[in-house]
């Protein structure tokens, strides 16, 4: 079983300090027993970043959509593992108001980082919240997981305005805020038509990101972690598609080395 000073020293070998804005998508499952579980996970990262910002995704894509447009950030459970559903709900930090694609914050600017994320009109939107990791120099931990599950990569393809990734026919979503007021605007959720799920392919930009210095390994617990700058993640990926016309997440492949090597 690992303890919280345990986790706490790896996070220090990772290169992480203090100050630093972290995000985390986490397999519990590859990081093995912890005391306490995901709060044990959740605590030590909330200890460890006394002068940072930690974020922990918590999704709601699956159940809140345009059959069940409904998203209450009191009681909506997240869709996407136990940390998640363990921070969702904790009363020492805050739950974003973004109806698909939610962060939980707790740290220093954590209220202000995700603020007016009830506006958001798709996952992610250049300017809020996920768009932003680059912005505040975020490290992006992919804990027992890979970039499949990078939803900052969305943020990306967002801002490089990649085409046949978004809903063309908006709908509307209601959000219920902690005091129960309502908000209700458009939003378009994730859609390609030549794939299920384009963030499967994500993985196509593994290669560039550790050649060029943007990804490094480490380890919490039992799970290998990939260590991620999120502005240079950014910048790479936007360098490679200001380079092609061609739609990189649609297959699996090895993406040339012309389209990110000086």
């Amino acid at each position: 079983m690992f303890h919280k000073e345990e986790l706490q020293e790896q996070i220090k070998t990772m290169g992480i300090t203090p100050s630093d804005t972290v995000l985390m998508h986490t397999s519990m499952r590859a990081v093995g027993e912890v005391e306490n579980g995901a709060h044990g996970v959740i605590d030590a990262f909330r200890d460890y970043l006394s002068d940072g910002l930690f974020l922990v995704p918590t999704h709601t894509w699956a159940n809140v959509n345009r059959e069940q447009p409904v998203y209450d950030v009191r009681s909506t459970v997240p869709c996407i593992g136990a940390l998640p559903r363990a921070a969702a709900f904790r009363t020492d930090g805050m739950r974003s108001l973004h109806p698909t694609h939610s962060i939980w914050a707790i740290g220093k600017g954590a209220a202000e980082y995700v603020k007016k994320e009830e506006n958001a009109p798709t996952p992610g939107t250049p300017g809020y919240a996920w768009d932003r990791l680059a912005e505040v120099n975020a490290k992006i931990l992919l804990v027992g997981v890979g970039h499949d599950k990078n939803t900052f990569i969305h943020a990306v393809e967002e801002v490089a305005d990649i085409p046949d990734r978004l809903q063309r026919d908006p709908y509307e979503v209601t959000i219920y805020d902690w005091y129960g007021n309502v908000h209700r605007h458009l939003y378009a959720g994730h859609y390609c038509s030549k794939s299920t799920d384009v963030s499967r392919q994500f993985v196509n930009f593994e290669k560039p990101l550790v050649a060029l210095g943007a990804q490094k390994s480490g380890r919490l617990g039992n799970a290998e972690v990939r260590i991620v700058d999120a502005k240079k993640c950014r910048d790479i990926i936007l360098k490679i598609y200001s380079r092609t016309d061609k739609d990189l997440c649609i297959e699996y492949m090895d993406i040339p080395e012309e389209l990110y090597r000086l």
